[in-house]
């Protein structure tokens, strides 16, 4: 089971299991938003999230590794899965976060990176999560936030395939979490 301690945790501690069937009153989130590194490291930041994964999700192919995904042909997104704890942060706080740290108005596309397994996905875990999504979804857009229309996509959870290692909590190890850190702050 996945445990909370004071800093989040990646995959480097829990076994991919956690992350599938979190326990102790925990639930998971699963996101796609562009390059995995960028929204893995600012839901990292998020009180009351206690671990993140990054992986492959959305797709037609059992266990794609990094270089399958890129080449376009399994349809996965690169995406997160987040474990947090609704007692400190709600799933709608999450979808706020999601919505800020993206563009979500670009088809398949975030900022220099290009392809399917870049576009923006809410995957859903329960009928909770999905009215919560279109909710959320129908603020921004009645918000003016975006100049151009949403083109996000809410959909079921599919299977959530574990990136590989050296991909987890990258900008930590390549010691970019300072540059992360101060685009949340603008």
């Amino acid at each position: 089971m996945v445990e909370e301690n004071t800093r989040n945790k990646g995959t480097n501690e829990n076994s991919a299991d956690d992350f599938e069937n979190p326990g102790n009153g925990l639930e998971k989130a699963t996101f796609a938003a562009g390059c995995f590194w960028h929204i893995e490291e600012a839901f990292r930041q998020v009180k009351g999230v206690v671990a993140t994964a990054v992986g492959y999700s959305g797709g037609h192919f059992e266990r794609p590794t990094y270089e399958q995904v890129c080449s376009l042909n399994t349809g996965h997104a690169e995406a997160i899965r987040v474990i947090f704890d609704p007692k400190i942060v709600s799933y709608e706080t999450l979808l706020d976060v999601f919505w800020k740290i993206h563009d979500p108005t670009t088809k398949d596309r975030q900022g220099p990176d290009v392809g399917k397994q870049y576009r923006s996905v809410i995957f859903y875990h329960n009928d909770e999560q999905k009215a919560a999504a279109f909710a959320s979804k129908e603020k921004f857009e009645k918000s003016g936030a975006f100049k151009n229309p949403i083109v996000t996509e809410i959909v079921p959870v599919s299977a959530f395939y574990m990136a590989e290692d050296y991909h987890q909590q990258y900008f930590e190890k390549k010691g970019f979490l300072q540059n992360v850190l101060r685009s949340l702050k603008k």
